[in-house]
């Protein structure tokens, strides 16, 4: 790739807009509409886990996503028009919320609908935007890169959410619909500034860009297979199927929570998820801030990062499950910024671990690993907020305590991210002599484009 084909900071961030607004829509699907369906509307919380569920189900299409905007060539389209999908799907699912109101199973019809939107909107928009990236920035940058993306969606959530509690008040399903209107508008209206020739700038795709993936289309079941037999790669995607179901599962209950266990109103709720992703956002710019020191080893390696969120993650949960039983005294604001706090470490750490990792093993299957842990983090991510709710559910109906449900949900999840903490504290080490034979089989690094292998128990290849 020719210089001039690259991005520099001010496209990245360009790019991260797009991600901030992106996030900016879907964090009122996965907290403020999913309160008003479970508090307000007294609907189950299997409800909104159902939908949540179908939005990441639609996304296992992603991998189709990115293979059809290189056979075009041009991402500039995928992402424009995912976001117009996305927008006009949060739009849709807050008109069905309130027509659930009085027609219940038709707003249910439209609200499957609106995820489907949703959901196809964020794997279009997301997914090209990833490639784009993969193709545009320098490898040396992709690293800081991805994290500068990711803390921009996290502010998206901040604003957002920040924004809709001011303006939610006193709340109405009127007011919801306006609002969640004016949110999806401002997004699109950002994503199209941000986009406004940003591609043209870089050189035009090459036919390498248009045809690289067309050629190796028949090999994708056994380029799967291969990652797979890799065992590191195998291992992180367990790692993510398991930490990812952990930090799934509050994001469906925490609002009702609030607002059942703590009598919070939907907008003070939506304030509390803002100052969530405050501590997630403050945790992913201290990891950040850090992130060189990490990978030289002088403040510890990006493996013992990685495992020390997951036991913070463990803790603020276990805190969490306990703060109901309290009562108002318990200071939940400070309880849920800390567990935002961990979260953002365990994200960012992960993240960089994802990033050297993925160029690691054999060569040119940089964009096959990234698919695979994509893959398993939408699955955990959805699966994580549907057993959430329906555990809620099941719970209450069993003991007829919504204070009993809620707390031991968030002590199931603090087991999880105990057992998230033992796999990440294995990936990075030395294979066992069997696995060993296996890399052995992969070409060299010295002939084959310089990727060590995933068994080399270096510090730039660690959690």
């Amino acid at each position: 790739m020719q210089g001039s084909s690259r991005l520099g900071w001010f496209g990245i961030f360009r790019l991260g807009l797009v991600q901030a607004s992106l996030g900016a829509i879907v964090v009122l699907d996965t907290s403020v509409i999913n309160r008003v369906m479970q508090v307000e509307l007294a609907l189950p919380a299997m409800l909104p886990g159902v939908l949540i569920g179908i939005h990441y189900a639609v996304q296992m299409m992603r991998p189709r996503m990115g293979y059809g905007s290189d056979l075009g060539g041009r991402h500039t389209p995928w992402i424009l028009g995912g976001m117009a999908v996305l927008a006009s799907g949060g739009v849709l699912a807050a008109v069905a919320t309130a027509l659930a109101a009085t027609h219940l199973i038709a707003g249910i019809a439209l609200a499957m609908l609106a995820f489907v939107a949703i959901g196809l909107g964020v794997g279009a928009c997301g997914t090209v935007l990833l490639v784009l990236m993969a193709k545009r920035v320098p490898e040396g940058r992709r690293s800081a890169a991805a994290t500068m993306i990711w803390i921009m969606m996290i502010a998206g959530f901040i604003i957002s959410t920040a924004v809709a509690g001011q303006m939610l008040d006193p709340f109405s399903l009127q007011r919801l619909i306006e609002v969640t209107a004016w949110i999806g508008g401002g997004a699109m209206l950002m994503t199209l500034i941000a986009m406004f020739r940003l591609e043209a700038s870089c050189a035009a795709p090459t036919e390498n860009d248009r045809g690289a993936q067309a050629q190796e289309a028949p090999a994708f079941g056994r380029a799967i297979r291969q990652i797979w037999d890799e065992p590191q790669a195998r291992l992180f995607t367990i790692f993510v199927f398991v930490s990812m179901l952990a930090y799934g599962a509050q994001d469906l209950i925490l609002e009702p929570f609030a607002g059942v266990v703590f009598g919070m109103t939907p907008g003070e709720s939506t304030l509390l998820s803002s100052t969530q992703n405050k501590g997630v956002l403050l945790g992913m710019l201290l990891i950040g801030i850090v992130c060189s020191s990490l990978v030289g080893g002088r403040l510890g390696s990006v493996r013992a990062w990685t495992v020390g969120g997951c036991l913070a993650s463990a803790l603020t949960l276990a805190l969490l499950s306990i703060g109901g039983s309290v009562g108002t005294e318990w200071p939940l604001e400070a309880n849920v910024f800390a567990l935002g706090l961990a979260n953002g470490v365990y994200a960012v750490a992960a993240i960089t671990s994802m990033m050297q990792l993925a160029g690691a093993g054999r060569a040119r299957r940089e964009g096959v690993r990234m698919g695979l842990w994509g893959a398993s983090q939408a699955i955990a991510m959805g699966l994580g907020m549907f057993l959430g709710t329906v555990a809620v559910d099941v719970v209450r109906g069993i003991f007829g305590s919504p204070l009993g449900a809620f707390a031991s949900v968030f002590a199931a999840q603090a087991v999880i991210f105990l057992a998230a903490a033992a796999l990440a504290a294995r990936i990075g080490q030395p294979a066992p002599a069997r696995a060993s034979a296996v890399e052995r089989s992969v070409p060299s690094s010295s002939g084959g484009g310089g990727h060590p292998s995933l068994s080399a128990p270096s510090d730039r290849h660690v959690i």
